[in-house]
């Protein structure tokens, strides 16, 4: 009797884990479906300035560059936040080797030279990690 007891508290236990991990991951989905990047973007040839929006995980094709953000995230220890995102720039001219990125890092706001992306025609660097 005790042991049937058992088992079914047990069952129990497990369904509400599994139902709190299934929330938790929903939860964390949602957050980064939410967040908009902004990437400012130079032209160095023709000096014009575009700013990208892109979500979390979206793939943006930009004249030869392919951008994708991973991860973004704002500071919250400062009275002047730090917006530091993790990018991946894939220059679609490249046909040697397509595989490899141009620039796959961390990129911050304030300090874009840190870890810099090298490319001879554009330049970019990030404006705004928000939550929508």
């Amino acid at each position: 009797m005790q042991q049937k007891r058992n088992i079914k508290l047990g069952i129990i236990n497990y369904l509400i884990l599994i139902n709190l991990l299934i929330s938790f991951s929903f939860s964390v989905a949602q957050e980064s479906k939410n967040t908009l990047v902004e990437i400012n973007v130079l032209d160095k040839v023709s000096s014009k300035n575009t700013i990208l929006k892109l979500n979390i995980g979206e793939e943006k094709k930009f004249q030869n560059l392919l951008i994708k953000v991973l991860k973004c995230e704002n500071s919250k220890f400062d009275d002047d936040p730090e917006i530091t995102a993790y990018i991946q720039v894939k220059d679609l001219n490249l046909s040697d080797n397509e595989k490899v990125f141009i620039f796959n890092g961390w990129t911050f706001s304030s300090s874009p030279t840190l870890n810099p992306f090298d490319h001879p025609v554009y330049d970019l660097w990030l404006s705004s990690c928000k939550t929508i």
